[in-house]
């Protein structure tokens, strides 16, 4: 097997994810794409996961748009800032087929997620329509939602969640806008409801930016008796990036 990969090593070595150059190991990133990928650590809002200034303080600290905006998850988390090289990678995922990609994701969400985790938390995916989904042919976020399970030996379930109806590109909608649009899209997969019933659920998406997706998500969660709700997502848009 040692041999094998390294034959294999030597015709297919291993490529930075951002540039394409040669780096030591496979899924890696090479020294100039590391540095332009903004990886979230230090104090961060322990709502959405955007960074904060200051430091860390005992309890939890809030952004102001969690202050103001009542979430139905309890704690959620990020991994990078959607900016740079963080941006390019979600882009490549979502709409490059660039499905390698969700393995290094899960693991810098990973990560930042350890602490919200417990042994019975179930991890499910933010859903795509069918029509959607049969159009770019997989879900990143299910994709990235699978990885995460493998590297962190947790429960998922790829169709918990399911959207009934389509709806057009949230992008440049405000959250009001947003939240309209997703009213009623989102239901709890009658045949999966019994695997969250007084359980903790992980919901993963790509990117957080106003949070209405998850929000959706995580209000038929809690509806459908689920005993937590957190998030955690691959980047976090924030101002400046």
């Amino acid at each position: 097997m040692g041999l094998l990969q390294t034959a294999l090593k030597s015709i297919y070595p291993p490529r930075c994810l951002g540039c394409g150059d040669l780096v030591d190991s496979d899924f890696g990133l090479c020294g100039p794409c590391w540095a332009d990928t903004q990886f979230i650590g230090g104090t961060a809002c322990d709502m959405c996961g955007v960074p904060l200034p200051g430091q860390m303080e005992n309890g939890p600290i809030h952004c102001d748009s969690c202050l103001k905006t009542k979430r139905s998850w309890s704690q959620g988390r990020a991994a990078l800032i959607y900016g740079g090289m963080g941006r390019k990678l979600i882009l490549r995922l979502k709409h490059g087929d660039r499905q390698e990609i969700a393995h290094p994701a899960a693991g810098w969400m990973h990560l930042s997620t350890k602490d919200i985790l417990t042994e019975s938390t179930l991890i499910a995916p933010v859903p795509l329509h069918w029509m959607r989904l049969a159009k770019r042919r997989y879900n990143q976020s299910a994709l990235i939602a699978k990885s995460l399970a493998d590297v962190s030996g947790l429960d998922w379930c790829p169709d918990l969640l399911q959207r009934f109806r389509y709806t057009p590109s949230l992008g440049g909608k405000t959250r009001q806008e947003r939240a309209e649009i997703l009213t009623g899209t989102i239901k709890i997969n009658p045949k999966r409801r019994h695997r969250i019933i007084g359980r903790s659920v992980l919901l993963i998406d790509d990117v957080l930016t106003t949070g209405a997706t998850l929000e959706a998500c995580a209000h038929v969660c809690r509806a459908a008796g689920a005993g937590d709700v957190c998030v955690s997502v691959l980047a976090r848009a924030a101002k400046g990036t």
